[in-house]
């Protein structure tokens, strides 16, 4: 593949080579089912349980160092089924998140068309990860989905002191692979994060993955490309000015 003065692409992870969304979903759909033939909550309450957990994971913050992520996240699904139905829960709350976590792992997986797309790229520049979040979270799921080999480097947001959209990430993404901020792309699903970030970087491009037809045409901050198919950038990458 012949690229037009790109020699580093940055990844992200989440939603963009894995479907985090859609296994997550799936998850808690074997959860909802646990709680409704196994325990004594009602359809209703399982449905405020399984909402009210998603909701605490999305401003979940880790304060205390004696506590893992894992410990939160069970306390998320008790402090969740007190809400509805005061009691000692903890052992039905373990139930829940081991499942959940479980069976959220196995189902991100890395397809096929995407190995094959990464590792043509690979022949012609470098590639780099970037995944946002808590350590041990997101390299479970670099882990479980495989992803690490297809990759010159791989970055973790939740282990630097800085984050997407911070440009010190991506600076330190571009260090690794030896690169020039305006020799790189980076590739993603979020705009707060990867677009905004790649943009504040000074990166070559920003190409946004928007799998949501009914998006919005005209999306803040403006990436450089849009793409509804990840592996539909090889095609911008070869076109790329």
């Amino acid at each position: 593949m012949v690229l037009n003065g790109i020699k580093a692409v940055i990844f992200d992870l989440d939603n963009t080579l894995i479907d985090t969304s859609g296994a997550s979903k799936r998850a808690m759909a074997e959860v909802a089912k646990l709680l409704t033939e196994k325990s004594q909550f009602s359809e209703e309450e399982v449905h405020s349980i399984c909402h009210s957990f998603q909701t605490k994971l999305i401003h979940e913050v880790l304060h205390s160092p004696k506590m893992t992520i894992d410990d939160l996240r069970v306390s998320h699904f008790e402090t969740s089924m007190q809400d509805v139905r005061p009691g000692d829960h903890k052992d039905l709350a373990e139930k829940c998140y081991n499942l959940w976590k479980t069976y959220r792992l196995q189902l991100m997986t890395l397809p096929d068309s995407t190995k094959s797309m990464l590792s043509e790229l690979r022949k012609s520049a470098n590639l780099v990860l970037l995944t946002n979040g808590n350590r041990q979270v997101q390299r479970e799921k670099i882990e479980a989905c495989g992803v690490s080999p297809y990759f010159d480097a791989v970055v973790v947001g939740g282990e630097h002191a800085e984050e997407k959209p911070a440009p010190s990430i991506f600076f330190h993404c571009c260090d690794l692979v030896q690169v020039k901020p305006e020799d790189c792309v980076m590739v993603g699903d979020n705009l707060e994060t990867d677009i905004l970030g790649g943009l504040n970087a000074g990166l070559k491009a920003t190409i946004w993955l928007n799998k949501n037809p009914h998006t919005n045409g005209n999306p803040k901050p403006t990436p450089h490309y849009i793409i509804n198919c990840v592996t539909r950038l090889p095609d911008v990458l070869r076109n790329l000015q």
